[in-house]
């Protein structure tokens, strides 16, 4: 793409990459003001520390694309779309840097010597990267009777294949074969690796939205070169073949996060996402196995957690009654079943666009009725708008999950306890999902999902396992909005909307399935997790935070439609040019 001999632009990318990163250990700014601490020798903070990353992965691929015998683990596909996708999420974040020390700051005067080598080094191995050779598609021959308009479309969509086929991957090559333990030593760093991004997005200052925004660049940029440099899908096979020690190590990772934490601040983020996750998984049953679109679903969560509530011993609670918590746990799941069938058995014989109004209508009747049962407006059940509040701690087997406690040296707190509890609803969960989804059931929910019809046709009664996926989905929802219940302390019908700035509801629910990926186990908990990290991370755009976030999605909608962690199926009913594997998996990467 920029007319540099082959082998100048890959000494370029290397050599501008080690520069990056020889910056980074250098002051970019003069002044602490400037989220991040950025005027320190020899110790790379903030922004810093995200660009060395970035810069030290393009270094890695530079040579590597040398032929480095000791680096063809990192590039099994080849790596030269790899290395334009690291050069450009390293130069993205550098530069957004650098704009940002330059207007926030007022002028270039603030910058220091680091930040020069910085914007020299980013825009050198940027021009090298985008000088490897690739394979020039064909271009598309024009029609001389066309308009303008279209003229500009056909010129845009040549352009646009050029720039894919510079990014493209080759076919991997044959993966050596590894030990068993050298195979769970691989699970383990991948587990360490995606713990530790996880904790320093989660953990980054809502007043640092520069810091955030320079996660999400390079994050995205190293992933989508890893991805196409082969690793991840390298790693993926392992985790496949190994699926329970995968399973095992993703939550003994997620266990580790409150303890990574010295404060309970970012483990009251943690169990809500948990709780998010939890129920967005809970519809992926419903949706992404049976095909089900289900706009109401966050009902199902205010039916457990108001149940929960019920009977929680708190004072505001009309029946002043109180059972131990895996009582209500199992309570509050088998009443959101019975609404799941209640409401699942007369509506279940619509399809499509028909049965999204009736389950959006659902959760709306919902929201009213506990609005409405305040002792005026209908019988004393609710609360009405104040709702059930002084919902007190749990206590199981003595342990209280409001005090903090000591372990092995390491203080947990009330919202790192109702982590831990989360966490194995949540585990509980992906078993009942991935138990279900491999068995006749699930296989009977797939395919109604992909033609109810021919479904029929082979003998499968689709409105019997639809109905079953619908309560089994109101079930798993009911359990999590158990917990929620006593994480919250109150349950008001605000909480249970079908669109709303702070998930979850309905609207963000079916997002993160979409988004993550329909189908997969994975999927719906990266998918929950983003969704309710980043806008809480751009609350500084103010009224322009759910525009950004809107756009994000339809861009990541238009290129990415299957998904983040895709279902194979699905990918390649987008992708139909891509080679189908030997092996189909209903789970996912």
């Amino acid at each position: 793409m920029v007319p540099v001999p082959a082998h100048i632009g890959r000494a370029l990318a290397t050599g501008g990459a080690l520069l990056t990163v020889v910056s980074t250990f250098l002051a970019w700014t003069w002044t602490s003001d400037f989220p991040g601490d950025l005027t320190l020798y020899g110790n790379p903070a903030g922004l810093q520390l995200l660009v060395l990353i970035g810069g030290a992965l393009t270094a890695l691929l530079g040579l590597a694309s040398y032929g480095v015998k000791q680096l063809g683990w990192l590039v099994p596909a080849g790596g030269t779309g790899a290395l334009t996708l690291a050069a450009l999420g390293t130069f993205g974040t550098a530069w957004y840097t650098i704009i940002a020390i330059t207007a926030e700051l007022g002028g270039l005067v603030n910058l220091e010597a680091g930040a020069w080598v910085l914007a020299a080094g980013t825009l050198i191995m940027l021009t090298g990267a985008l000088a490897q050779p690739f394979e020039r598609p064909v271009p598309e021959p024009a029609d001389p009777d066309d308009t303008r308009w279209d003229q500009l479309r056909h010129n845009a969509r040549n352009k646009l294949a050029v720039v894919r086929a510079a990014l493209a991957s080759g076919t991997p090559a044959p993966a050596r074969a590894l030990p068993t333990y050298a195979e769970i030593l691989v699970i383990i760093a991948a587990m360490a690796i995606g713990l530790t991004v996880f904790t320093y997005g989660i953990s980054t200052p809502h007043d640092e939205s520069e810091l955030f925004i320079g996660f999400l660049i390079i994050v995205g940029f190293c992933f989508a070169a890893l991805l196409k440099a082969g690793l991840v899908g390298r790693v993926s096979a392992i985790t496949a073949k190994h699926r329970n020690i995968t399973m095992a190590g993703a939550f003994v990772a997620a266990a580790a996060f409150p303890f990574t934490q010295s404060d309970d601040q970012y483990a009251t983020i943690g169990v809500y996402i948990l709780i998010f996750a939890t129920v967005a998984l809970g519809l992926n049953v419903v949706v992404g196995l049976a095909g089900l679109l289900d706009l109401g679903y966050v009902a199902f969560l205010g039916v457990g957690a108001y149940t929960a509530a019920l009977v929680s011993g708190s004072p505001s609670s009309p029946l002043n009654f109180h059972v131990p918590f895996w009582a209500s746990a199992l309570l509050g799941a088998l009443v959101a079943m019975i609404f799941g069938v209640l409401i699942g058995a007369p509506t279940l014989r619509l399809r499509g666009d028909y049965l999204a109004i009736v389950t959006l209508g659902f959760g709306e009747i919902f929201r009213l009725a506990v609005l409405n049962m305040d002792g005026t407006s209908g019988p004393d059940v609710t609360n009405g708008s104040n709702g059930i509040s002084s919902i007190p701690n749990l206590n199981i087997l003595g342990f209280d999950f409001g005090q903090e406690h000591t372990f092995l040296g390491f203080t947990i707190a009330r919202f790192a306890n109702y982590f831990l509890l989360m966490l194995l609803i949540t585990l509980i969960v992906v078993v009942v999902f991935r138990r279900s989804s491999d068995s006749r059931i699930g296989r009977a929910w797939i395919a109604v999902r992909e033609d109810e019809t021919a479904a029929r046709a082979m003998g499968i009664n689709g409105f019997r396992v639809k109905l079953i996926a619908f309560a089994l989905g109101a079930t798993l929802a009911g359990l999590a909005g158990a917990v929620q219940a006593h994480v919250t302390y109150t349950v008001t019908p605000e909480q249970y909307q079908f669109a709303h700035v702070v998930p979850p509801n309905s609207a963000f629910l079916l997002a993160a399935v979409v988004l993550g990926g329909m189908g997969t186990i994975s999927g719906p908990l990266i998918g929950a997790a983003l969704l309710y990290l980043i806008p809480a991370k751009l609350q500084f755009l103010g009224d322009y935070q759910l525009l950004t976030f809107g756009l994000a999605l339809v861009l990541l909608m238009r290129f990415r439609p299957e998904g983040l962690i895709a279902n194979r199926r699905r990918q390649l009913e987008f992708h139909e040019n891509t080679e189908a594997p030997e092996v189909l998996s209903k789970a996912g990467v």
